[in-house]
């Protein structure tokens, strides 16, 4: 009975799991709640495990702590789009259970499970329930059925993989729209992968391919979900007023750093709380209304380096959301402003308004929060914004201000619309903080428009898509659906044009053309003689047509 394991066991779960996503990354991908071609779980998940499983080939330790440390680091530096960074997150908590331990044994492992999810739960602000959360939740629950019971890790890993299992078969029950699409949760499909990949290694089986498997419920891609990471609210709203951050060198003769009762503590300070460390740092974030006292409290542990407190009603008492004021190309990187963009047309767009760094990315391709933290790493950068414009990058962008350590930001773009309507607002005389307050509420007020193909039949929101037809999608829901790719751009515009209307820009992708777009405009002119149009060629993959409402 295998009651324990080691670092060469779990180098080798490691190496199954991840092996076993990558099979099935291509499945994953396919199975999304939006028929568009834009479908990118499983090449997160994939991405982001395969980093993790890199980092560990090369470390001949059999101590599981050294190879949980490696592992976790691994994913926190290869985490793309929100599944990636979950999915890192719920390692993150596990490999901090075995830090300290030669070998785990079967209560272990499951306290492990246990505190991967509680890691997971707090990383991510507002959870949504039937997804992969919730799946590596009820599976952590039912492992926890065992403690104490003398059972061996293989038995609990079974039980954990069937609960697994089941848990991605309710999903639908928790969200709406799953049920009424049909489909499960696809980042709890690829953690099923990864549980599958487990056990192989435990049992020392091959992963034999599921002859029915193409025939699963489909399943929605996390980042459907409308996670909302933006700072902004009004002064009312503000019940913590100081953005509080801090580093704390640890120090011997000091208080012994243990990251849960810190963490613990330090909620008692405010809200917002994000708590990252390491063997001889930790580094905190915190809303707070007595920010001296959450630095006393930190000084216990140690040294108090890279103090910086901002007045978020201040901040927000100043923004006038100008979106007029263009800036002036910026030669120097007193801001390095690092945004992610898709089509060297928008690329271009984004530079000439005060850009200085473009990470190619997007749909389909979501950089990593290596990927953002190395654009600057060997530049003379004094502070960083950064600018998603999808929102399954938002996470990663907000991982990368952690690994940092020069102050700054994430603008919580979603879209390339709302990027451009931020940059218009960016003011290079301005504090980092009031740039972001200014730049988020340029944006709040853009609408945002794709035109785009279907690459499968389905229903949603009351609308029948056939394969291959045009969509229209405005502001995340689908409103129209066509053959016609004139009418489906035509149908969208008219859908999001309202009495307040005055510029609409059109973004032409690989498969649009301008003489489409001057038609549609034509046609749309007639009965909308105030409306400005604005046309640039993007030329963006995946969407024909980018359409920004102001």
């Amino acid at each position: 009975m295998m009651n324990k394991i080691d670092g060469v066991m779990f180098r080798q779960m490691i190496k199954n799991g991840a092996q076993n996503l990558k099979k099935n990354a291509d499945y994953v991908d396919s199975l999304n709640v939006f028929p568009v071609p834009d479908g990118d779980t499983g090449t997160n998940m994939n991405l982001s495990m395969s980093s993790g499983a890199s980092e560990v080939e090369p470390v001949d330790d059999k101590h599981i702590g050294t190879v949980g440390k490696h592992f976790s680091k691994g994913l926190l530096m290869g985490a793309r789009g929100n599944s990636g960074v979950i999915l890192s997150q719920l390692f993150r908590g596990f490999s901090k259970a075995i830090e300290d331990k030669d070998t785990v044994d079967t209560d272990q492992f499951i306290a492990a499970f246990k505190q991967g999810v509680k890691t997971a739960y707090k990383a991510v602000m507002k959870p949504v329930e039937g997804t992969i959360l919730t799946v590596a939740k009820d599976a952590s629950k039912k492992a926890a059925e065992f403690e104490g019971q003398d059972k061996s890790i293989i038995e609990v890993m079974q039980a954990t993989l069937e609960e697994v299992k089941a848990s991605l078969k309710r999903t639908p029950e928790l969200l709406p729209v799953l049920k009424e699409v049909g489909v499960v949760d696809s980042g709890g499909q690829g953690l099923v992968y990864v549980y599958e990949g487990f056990l192989s290694a435990l049992t020392g089986q091959e992963i034999e391919e599921d002859e029915d498997q193409l025939n699963n419920e489909l399943l929605v891609d996390s980042h459907d979900h409308d996670n909302d990471f933006d700072d902004f609210m009004s002064v009312d709203d503000i019940e913590f007023g100081y953005c509080t951050e801090f580093m704390v060198r640890f120090e011997d003769g000091k208080r012994a750093f243990d990251e849960d009762e810190f963490r613990q503590e330090m909620s008692d300070f405010g809200d917002s709380l994000l708590v990252i460390s390491d063997d001889e740092i930790v580094k905190v974030h915190v809303h707070t209304e007595t920010p001296g006292e959450a630095f006393t409290y930190g000084q216990t542990y140690g040294e108090l380096i890279k103090l910086k407190v901002e007045n978020m009603r201040e901040q927000f008492r100043t923004v006038h959301g100008n979106k007029n004021d263009k800036v002036a190309e910026k030669q120097s990187y007193d801001t390095a402003i690092i945004t992610v963009s898709s089509g060297e047309g928008i690329n271009e767009l984004f530079k000439s308004i005060g850009v200085t760094h473009v990470i190619n990315g997007g749909q389909t391709m979501n950089p990593s929060t290596e990927d953002i933290v190395n654009v600057i790493k060997d530049e003379d950068v004094k502070e960083v914004l950064i600018l998603p414009n999808n929102k399954n990058i938002v996470m990663a962008a907000e991982q990368a201000t952690y690994m940092l350590d020069i102050p700054s930001a994430v603008v919580s773009t979603t879209s390339i619309p709302e990027g451009l309507a931020a940059m218009l607002s960016f003011n290079p005389e301005a504090e980092l903080s009031e740039n972001k307050a200014q730049m988020t509420k340029a944006f709040e007020f853009v609408q945002t428009g794709q035109v785009t193909y279907s690459v499968r039949d389905t229903k949603i929101d009351g609308i029948e898509i056939k394969k291959d037809q045009h969509m229209g999608i405005a502001n995340g829901k689908i409103i129209t659906a066509s053959d016609s790719k004139h009418t489906t751009l035509k149908d969208l515009i008219n859908n999001m044009i309202d009495e307040d209307t005055e510029i609409i820009t059109v973004l032409i992708g690989e498969e649009g053309t301008e003489e489409e777009v001057e038609s549609v405009i034509e046609e749309i002119e007639t009965e909308n003689e105030d409306v400005e149009f604005e046309v640039h060629n993007g030329a963006q993959p995946v969407y024909s047509y980018l359409i920004s409402v102001e």
